[in-house]
């Protein structure tokens, strides 16, 4: 969107006019410009961009505060009525609420610019090379691409800029029924190679998966978990697990680690990697986040995420916007790709992971089904597709005293999610192998 940086200067400048006096205000942008192109049968079957501008106040007089947001256009006259209405809302509303003891905002003025470099590609070529390597296939996806804007700024004169360009192009290849393979591929820099590889996976997988099913017993197997299922499985785990809110609380279903002082394997460290993730570099509130919170080291419990609400209940320094980690990066291990299926020998291969949650949070036990490509490994080979099998296993014994090592390759896993706005989730994770994995039914 052009001028959108001047579209923000102006909305700034309105803003403060409008303020009256005893009154301080802060604002986030929440921009995007973005293609959204979905495919099945590996054609295009619908294309469209979008363009969009959110801006989201908050109009503070001591520890009273209201909070809205409105969609604004880059029209400066019609943009100030807009926000001269808003305003008058919010002031209206702020008159009935109550002090708010947990309201901290960023009080040391500190500009920032962060705006990384554009290696996507246009989206028509990117478009041209996927079915060129997807050719035969029955692919169903959805491609999105394009830069993402995020702005704040308050009334003492702070500004703070990020941009990001990047693509995430998410799809599965069908055989029939309900057999799939699932893949993803997204970054920052597009890199046909990178697909071609993914392509030539997938086409190997499905290859597989018309061999018929494999059945298992119930009970514990040797099993790699492919980057997307360990992805699921971190997911279950940051519901609660990093934050201090839930530590103070004990709610946090890492809460053997942070009291007991349990550990993971020596190999495990998780990162908040606000430096190398989607998400921008400074919370809604003013706050820079460091580069990385280190929140797991060598397999021990370091450092919690920590809001500006939990910061000012707690007072504790703000690292994080949310509770929630949007950038978890995790360590390279040391065996390489091409020989996990070496190294796993017997055992199970899993793609993907599906329906986890909890089913012993004081344990951080997780139970889930397996899905799409999960295959069956027997001397190394990929034998047969295997039937859905449920698990139940904690995270102590998955990621601790079960894990035998982790992938020195990993991957980007960008969230896919795109309702209301492109989502600024990522994960950047290895795969992982486990030994005595248990299988319940």
């Amino acid at each position: 969107m052009s001028g959108m940086r001047e579209t923000f200067e102006h909305l700034v400048g309105s803003l403060n006019a409008l303020t009256e006096p005893g009154e301080i205000f802060t604002c986030l942008l929440e921009g995007e410009d973005s293609d959204f192109v979905r495919l099945n049968r590996n054609r295009v079957r619908q294309a469209g961009h979008v363009r969009q501008l959110e801006l989201s106040i908050d109009l503070v007089e001591g520890e009273r505060h209201v909070e809205g947001s409105l969609n604004v256009s880059g029209d400066a006259e019609w943009d100030r009525e807009a926000l001269a209405e808003m305003v008058g809302l919010l002031r209206a509303q702020r008159a009935h609420v109550e002090p708010d003891p947990h309201l901290l905002l960023a009080t040391e003025v500190r500009n920032s610019e962060d705006v990384r470099p554009d290696g996507l590609p246009d989206s028509a070529e990117a478009l041209d090379e996927i079915a060129r390597a997807a050719e035969g296939l029955d692919l169903v996806g959805i491609w999105s691409a394009g830069p993402l804007y995020r702005a704040f700024a308050n009334s003492a004169g702070q500004r703070n800029w990020y941009e990001s360009a990047n693509f995430n192009f998410d799809w599965s290849c069908h055989l029939e029924g309900d057999k799939a393979v699932k893949a993803n591929y997204a970054g920052f820099r597009w890199e046909p190679a990178a697909l071609a590889e993914k392509m030539a996976t997938v086409r190997h997988e499905l290859e597989v998966m018309g061999r018929p099913p494999k059945s298992i017993e119930p009970g514990h197997y040797r099993v790699y978990l492919a980057p997307s299922a360990l992805a699921e499985i971190l997911s279950i785990v940051s519901w609660g697990g990093f934050g201090l809110k839930a530590h103070r609380t004990r709610q946090t279903s890492l809460l053997k680690m942070a009291v007991e002082g349990r550990r993971l394997n020596p190999a495990v460290t998780l990162v908040e990697d606000h430096a190398g993730g989607l998400a921008p570099p400074f919370t809604a509130s003013g706050f820079l986040k460091p580069p990385r919170v280190t929140l797991i080291e060598g397999g021990a419990y370091r450092e919690t995420l920590v809001s500006p609400r939990s910061g000012k209940e707690y007072g504790v320094p703000v690292n994080a916007d949310g509770e929630f980690p949007q950038s978890l990066d995790m360590a390279a291990g040391e065996i390489p790709r091409q020989a996990v299926l070496e190294r796993l020998g017997t055992g199970l291969y899993l793609n993907n992971l599906w329906y986890c949650n909890y089913s012993d949070r004081n344990e951080c036990r997780i139970t889930g089904m397996t899905r799409f490509a999960a295959f069956w490994v027997e001397d190394g080979d990929i034998r047969a597709p295997l039937n859905p099998m449920r698990f139940d296993e904690s995270l102590y014994r998955m990621l601790g005293e079960h894990l035998i090592g982790l992938t020195a390759e990993r991957e980007f896993l960008f969230d896919t999610g795109t309702y209301h706005q492109r989502s600024t989730g990522s994960l950047h994770l290895p795969g992982a192998l486990i030994e005595d994995f248990a299988f319940t039914l």
